[in-house]
């Protein structure tokens, strides 16, 4: 029953607190929206190195994907927004089945092979100009609509949308791992062989992990090209959006669910509102510092390290 009210209580700060406390500023809630962004495909890649064991440099093909194809099939095909999104989301999903040759690598040739691919469908959106209008990118990208009276293309709009969005994720990957194919992923980590001997299919799971891990990241960057309203091949397809959410998901601790998510709000809020403030360039080095640090103090995350402090204290306080 605790747990109920706490949920309750969590969700009203997130819908209705931060609007009403953050609101009007929208430069801050244009942050907010961003570390959102950040932590939905933070989340992402940890369902994918957690849950299917395979670490990946090469969300941004995902996130590159779902941007392109929302963008386009809104400007050029007439789509909805939001069934658009949808639409980019499975875009990924499809760009995913190209990279199913890659899940006979491990460690870190699976992830430089990804790393990869990433690159190769900058270069297909580079060239492709006469759809994806090449390096000149794609511009006046229709905004989140309004729905029901209520504008979603404003940034209380916007910060609802991604959070609802990053909520399922999180609701999905919580059911995902405690189901029994959450244990059968588990038991892989530990023997792939012995799994496979009690028939469990691993080249199945690992597909549905890389599939569904594609989906959130296509969605969440189809969300972000109806919020910036352009598109450029080098953009949607940087570095920073496999870089970023690795470094929030290790920071925040990336075997748990909320870890990924309170990694990307507190990396890229510190970093964009204190370490930017104080080094204009090379602030991103000193994130990069933090990160070392952390993983030296406590390398399962900043949620590990809150609860080693709490077993701590409770244990202090039955001595």
């Amino acid at each position: 029953m605790n747990r109920i009210v706490m949920l309750v209580v969590a969700l009203l700060a997130l819908y209705v607190g931060v609007p009403m406390v953050v609101g009007h500023d929208l430069y801050l809630m244009s942050l907010v929206v961003a570390s959102l962004t950040i932590a939905g495909i933070a989340l992402a890649w940890a369902l994918l190195g957690n849950l299917g064991g395979m670490v990946s440099f090469g969300h941004a093909a995902f996130f590159g994907v779902g941007s392109y194809l929302s963008a386009l099939l809104t400007l050029k095909a007439g789509w909805p927004v939001f069934p658009a999104m949808l639409a980019g989301g499975l875009g990924a999903v499809i760009a995913s089945l190209a990279m199913l040759p890659a899940l006979r690598l491990k460690g870190p040739y699976f992830a430089l092979a990804i790393l990869a691919y990433a690159q190769i469908f900058r270069i297909l959106a580079t060239e492709l100009s006469g759809i994806t209008g090449g390096s000149s990118g794609l511009s006046s990208i229709p905004g989140l609509p309004t729905v029901f009276g209520f504008d979603f293309g404003t940034k209380t709009g916007g910060y609802l949308v991604i959070l609802t969005l990053v909520l399922i994720f999180a609701a999905a990957y919580y059911f995902l791992r405690r189901s029994y194919v959450g244990l059968a992923l588990r038991a892989m980590h530990e023997s792939e062989d012995a799994t496979r001997v009690v028939g469990v299919n691993s080249a199945f799971l690992k597909t549905c992990m890389l599939m569904l891990s594609a989906l959130m990241t296509g969605i969440v960057g189809a969300f972000n090209a109806h919020t910036i309203n352009f598109l450029e091949p080098d953009y949607a397809f940087s570095a920073t959006w496999a870089v970023v959410p690795i470094i929030a998901a290790i920071f925040g601790g990336y075997r748990t669910i909320i870890g990924p998510l309170a990694g990307a709000v507190v990396v890229y809020l510190v970093d964009q509102l204190v370490l930017k403030s104080i080094l204009p360039t090379g602030h991103q080095i000193v994130l990069g510092v933090l990160l070392v640090a952390m993983i030296i103090v406590s390398p399962a995350g900043l949620t590990a390290l809150k609860f080693k402090k709490r077993t701590r204290r409770d244990a202090y306080a039955a001595s």
